[in-house]
């Protein structure tokens, strides 16, 4: 595969791309930095926005676009192709699922310090090895997380409804605005297929259980460089969580059932987590990176919780699921002594409409999170209004 050859099918690419809508985190990144580096799990619209980009670009700059999944590496290291594209006069070069190539980030580093015209943007959906990876790019890469659509993008993608991104203060305050006339029944088809950009496919389920899959019985074992036979294990890991979430993870009991050390499952929850396919609640800020004690364990999102629960999930893990993945995304959400969650000093309970205060009326600051109302009073806040944040 030639330059021209991979120009050709850019142009291809660029011809069939959605443009009227962007994710939310375009506009956060810094695209005048060198070297960036967009991570986030599979599916969730990393290489559209890419493409969005280089088509913005087109007018000023000569880009180019190559996936690690075509052939022309088989022949050619990615310095080679960096070297090549600088000589034909190119300035940006946009590498994407860039972990699927071995040696990636030896090599991105040779080319930030040998081709000072060059800016590179790449793309990786095992967030594991991106994270491995960036060490050898300390200084030189800007790293961004992605994740699936909130309720308000996927109102804005699927639905033409354009409303804009609300700060915490002002859902409690009640300072939002219905995006349509009746939002709960397309709030309950986010839920079950709304979180991810090719879920309106007609076959949705089946490519997200092939995302799992993939990134439980691939993406991790290679990442933590253990056998075949662990795919199975993680799998099995996958099923018990999908049965019982949220719950307080024990340990012992957990390693007992799935067959490893003790020691070993914290390492297998952690891989799920960077991987996008759950979220461990913890009682300290910091997230991920953060030192605090997991106190309960989550599927990543809602959608997870329909593929996975059988056609049978619990209702209530679901609006807990939500809440929590859509309010990591601006915030530093952890556990509450007394109810679900608290972010920044506010406490939060999470049910459905006939909810009471019991859990909040001893806390200053308390809020009691509603499913199925449409509007919200005093300390009730309607749960849709959490999906409206970014």
């Amino acid at each position: 595969m030639t330059i021209a050859t991979m120009l050709e099918e850019q142009q291809r690419l660029l011809n069939y791309l959605p443009v009227k809508f962007t994710r939310y985190i375009y506009n956060t990144i810094e695209w005048r930095n060198r070297m960036i580096c967009l991570v986030g799990p599979r599916g969730v619209g990393k290489t559209t926005l890419l493409l969005q980009h280089i088509k913005r670009q087109a007018a000023d700059r000569k880009c180019l676009y190559y996936s690690i999944d075509d052939i022309l590496l088989q022949r050619a290291t990615l310095v080679q192709l960096a070297d090549e594209w600088v000589k034909a006069g190119g300035d940006l070069l946009v590498i994407d699922e860039i972990h699927k190539y071995p040696r990636w980030s030896q090599e991105l580093k040779r080319i930030y310090d040998s081709q000072p015209s060059l800016q590179v943007v790449f793309t990786g959906s095992s967030i594991l090895d991106i994270y491995s990876g960036m060490a050898d790019l300390s200084r030189r890469a800007a790293l961004y997380e992605m994740q699936g659509l909130s309720f308000r993008e996927y109102l804005a993608l699927f639905h033409e409804v354009d409303t804009q991104p609300l700060r915490l203060p002002d859902i409690l305050a009640h300072r939002y605005q219905l995006p349509v006339e009746h939002p709960l029944p397309l709030f309950a088809d986010y839920l079950q297929q709304g979180y991810y950009p090719f879920s309106q496919d007609f076959d949705f389920t089946r490519k997200l259980n092939q995302v799992v899959l993939q990134t439980m019985e691939t993406d991790i074992p290679i990442y933590a460089n253990l056998n075949a036979s662990t795919g199975m294990k993680l799998r099995n890991l996958l099923a018990i969580i999908a049965d019982s979430v949220p719950f307080k993870p024990n340990m012992t009991k957990l390693s007992e059932v799935v067959g490893v050390s003790r020691n070993q499952m914290g390492d297998y929850l952690l891989y799920m987590e960077r991987a996008g396919i759950i979220a461990q609640l913890r009682n300290a800020t910091g997230g991920i990176r953060g030192l605090g004690k997991v106190n309960k364990v989550y599927l990543d999102n809602p959608n997870l919780c329909h593929a996975l629960a059988g056609g049978n999930p619990n209702k209530g893990n679901i609006r807990e699921t939500f809440f929590f993945n859509q309010m990591r995304v601006g915030y530093d959400v952890i556990s509450s002594n007394v109810s679900d969650f608290m972010i920044d000093g506010y406490t939060f309970k999470v049910g459905g409409k006939n909810k009471g205060q019991r859990q909040v009326s001893s806390v200053e600051n308390g809020f009691v999170v509603k499913d199925d109302i449409e509007f919200g009073a005093l300390n009730n806040i309607p749960l849709w209004a959490f999906g409206m944040t970014y």
